[in-house]
């Protein structure tokens, strides 16, 4: 297994080669998850469980809150199944989910859930109802004052219909995005998120405040990350943004934030990670979304695929559906930089499957 790069140079990756990671999954539930077949994250009508049970899985191989593993209609298995096979492989130091908006929270124990008291958002068209401003406070007072042993965070999202939001915050703060956006469906459902998206936008104006704009039309993972990794920045916490056109989003939202105060960041401790999926997804370019950065980002692509799997449930990746989630491109990255097989992963995330 290997990794390429898509922005900056290998040497952040390489530097974190045999160290230890606290992986943190950020779940969340926008209501935009229930217009119907913007989103294959999931069961249809039942999106909202997505990350309950992803969060589930991943911290116990196990899904508590319904019977079996979360699968979209044409049989594709959650992220959350390549993520835990890389924990069983070379183990996370720790695994910690925040809470920032579900309807059900995880049935685990032992396992670190962080409360913030933040409700699911909702429909970016008819208004998401966020309070931006607080959301983004509680990030950044989580950033400034989260502790770990470990050498790097691992930071991972699981909110279905969060590409579309995504695209929303993006156009919403006025940059180049059109078809950069990935999307769970192999063919991407445009009609439906530019409707979506449409609406969300014609309720804001654009040159409102930037919190305003993103209390419409954004999701609570994007605002509150954007924030937590900004107050990071002063512990100087290495973090790897494990996911794709999502938390380019959140990069983007912090590049907004600095252009609206003046500010700038050090950005030599992040990176993201992602998917071969993404990277080579001709339906969206998250490097150009990443070079309209005013800050250098290092970004990386794992260059897993299924191509050593029969199963036909998992080739469905290779053939361009889900692509990315629960943080499975940083765990595919940091499945490279730990010396880990793609046979060795791939055996494990095909012992889940029976």
């Amino acid at each position: 297994m290997n990794f390429e790069t898509i922005l900056g140079n290998v040497d952040f990756l390489e530097f974190l080669r045999g160290k230890k990671a606290t992986f943190l999954l950020s779940a969340s539930v926008t209501k935009t998850c229930e217009i119907p077949n913007i989103s294959q994250a999931g069961i249809p009508g039942k999106l909202y469980l997505t990350p309950t049970l992803d969060a589930e899985f991943l911290c116990t191989k196990q899904v508590r809150s319904m019977p079996d593993i979360a699968q979209t209609p044409k049989g594709i298995p959650t992220p959350a199944l390549i993520t835990r096979a890389v924990h069983e492989l070379k183990a996370y130091s720790n695994i910690e989910i925040l809470d920032l908006g579900l309807d059900v929270v995880p049935q685990i124990n032992y396992f670190k859930i962080h409360d913030f008291a933040i409700k699911p958002s909702a429909r970016i068209d008819d208004g998401a109802k966020i309070s931006a401003l607080e959301i983004f406070q509680k990030g950044i007072d989580f950033g400034q004052n989260y502790q770990i042993n470990d050498d790097y965070v691992i930071l991972a999202e699981s909110i279905p219909a969060g590409t579309t939001t995504a695209n929303a915050t993006a156009l919403g703060l006025q940059y180049e995005c059109e078809g950069y956006f990935s999307s769970s469906y192999k063919n991407n459902p445009s009609d439906i998120k530019n409707q979506t998206i449409g609406k969300a936008l014609k309720r804001v104006d654009l040159d409102a405040d930037l919190f305003e704009i993103l209390s419409s039309v954004s999701d609570n993972m994007i605002i509150f990350n954007a924030g937590f990794i900004l107050g990071s920045r002063v512990n100087n916490l290495k973090i790897v943004l494990a996911g794709g056109t999502q938390m380019a989003a959140v990069l983007l939202v912090i590049n907004s934030i600095l252009r609206s105060m003046g500010g700038v960041i050090d950005s030599s401790n992040l990176a993201l990670c992602t998917t071969k999926w993404i990277n080579k997804d001709e339906n969206s370019n998250i490097k150009a979304l990443l070079e309209q950065l005013d800050f250098p980002m290092n970004a990386y692509a794992s260059t897993f695929d299924f191509s050593l799997s029969n199963h036909p449930a998992l080739k469905l990746y290779d053939e361009g559906e889900a692509k990315e989630g629960v943080g499975c491109g940083g765990a595919l990255c940091y499945a490279s930089i730990n010396g880990l097989t793609k046979e060795q992963v791939t055996k494990k995330i095909e012992s889940f499957l029976g």
